[in-house]
């Protein structure tokens, strides 16, 4: 019976973020690379991407012959380990991806082995050389250097990786990085005219009688309005932004504290009020309404996994911190599409901003908890034709004093 190897690898610059894969399938007798691919998949966490890149391992594997056995070699703990059926998969994006990954050869022919990073080489340069290319706005092929070059042929042992070959790509320090979920921020400046950014200015809804007690206030409570405060901060937000005159368009979440703020704004510069869903705020499942001490009064554990974990959900269901993240930066490349070269008010809430905020710096998902978000401030990120995006403002309340 024929053995293959498959060499799979994903990754996401920002965690959910641009995301690619990358898989070589090799001959386990000669150590020759009988097929690579690699693929751009727009927005995606980290971990979705490992198993798109197994998932297109195993179906080039079987494409060559469906009755061979299969030795997966990744560099990615959590999917050997789920798929090996040591670790549950709780993660609903995660859960159909490894079924169907499991479903490609029949149970027992298919057996999976961790390696290192850098013994993963080869399928990571290919998942960087697909992100680059989405990055460009092109599809991932070949490069002629890999289309003309024989197949490597160094011998492939259970714990070490063949040398690459012309069709093997390297990743450079950068591309490594990007792997890891860091995200590799560009060195100074992009070609001399870019055109008008995508500019969002963003701007937390007036204050709500939820907000001064501090307590959560999500998309799964009782959707406040504003209060009298509130309303009076809404007022001062439209007076601002009329005398700057830059807005072009309003959307706001659907939530009634941010459509209320945003029909202020929109009101005072003559516009019309876009909604979409995808700028609510997170679902703080169980803990609406209460405030921090309560919660942790009430749900200690609960409490300390979502503080430590982004993958964390609140008790009872709620939206984890990655669940909001891979949502809003759907959100954000939808709205860059189709508001090119504009400025865009969106009009959300507090989760939402520090997200959007926390991608286009690239920080980690804590550092969600080291931001101040004010009632009604205003922050402004830019999004360049190059898809580097600029953070100009954070948390301005100089037009409520």
């Amino acid at each position: 019976m024929r053995e293959f190897i498959v060499e799979a690898d994903g990754g996401s610059r920002g965690n959910p973020g641009p995301a690619g894969y990358g898989a070589v399938v090799i001959d386990a007798a000669t150590g020759e690379t009988l097929a690579q691919t690699a693929e751009y998949l727009g927005v995606a966490t980290n971990n979705v991407a490992e198993y798109r890149g197994l998932l297109a391992g195993l179906r080039a594997a079987h494409a060559l012959d469906p009755a061979a056995t299969v030795r997966v070699r990744m560099d990615s703990k959590l999917v050997v380990e789920q798929m090996s059926g040591r670790w549950k998969i709780k993660h609903p994006d995660m859960k159909p991806l490894a079924m169907e990954a499991g479903r490609v050869f029949p149970v027992g022919r298919v057996t999976y082995e961790w390696i290192p990073r850098e013994e993963n080489r080869r399928a990571d340069g290919l998942a960087n050389e697909a992100m680059d290319a989405g990055a460009r706005g092109e599809t991932w092929t070949p490069s002629p250097a890999a289309r003309a070059a024989p197949a490597g042929r160094s011998p492939v042992g259970t714990s070490s990786s063949p040398e690459p070959s012309a069709s093997a790509p390297v990743a450079s320090p950068a591309d490594v990085n990007a792997a890891r979920n860091v995200a590799t921020p560009r060195v100074g400046w992009g070609a001399p005219d870019l055109g008008a950014p995508a500019t969002f200015v963003l701007l937390r809804h007036g204050e709500t009688p939820l907000t001064p007690e501090k307590r959560f206030s999500g998309s799964g409570g009782s959707d406040p309005s504003l209060s009298d405060v509130g309303r009076e901060q809404a007022e001062r937000v439209a007076v601002a932004l009329a005398r700057r005159g830059t807005i072009q368009a309003v959307v706001a979440s659907p939530l009634a504290r941010a459509r209320e703020t945003a029909g202020v704004v929109a009101a005072r510069l003559g516009l019309e009020v876009g909604i979409d869903d995808g700028l609510r705020e997170t679902d703080f499942g169980a803990w609406e309404g209460l405030t921090f001490a309560e919660v942790h009064e009430r749900h200690p554990d609960d409490l300390s996994a979502w503080l430590t974990s982004p993958d964390a959900e609140p008790t009872g269901g709620g939206e984890s911190f990655a669940a909001t993240a891979t949502r809003i930066a759907a959100t954000r490349d939808k709205l860059i599409a189709a508001h090119t070269g504009r400025t865009v008010l969106l009009v959300t809430h507090v989760t939402p901003i520090k997200t959007l905020v926390r991608l286009a710096l690239g920080a980690p998902p804590e550092s969600l908890f080291r931001m101040e978000l004010a009632a009604a401030s205003l922050s402004v990120v830019a999004y360049y034709a190059d898809g580097n995006p600029s953070v100009r403002l954070l948390n301005d309340t100089s037009h409520l004093r």
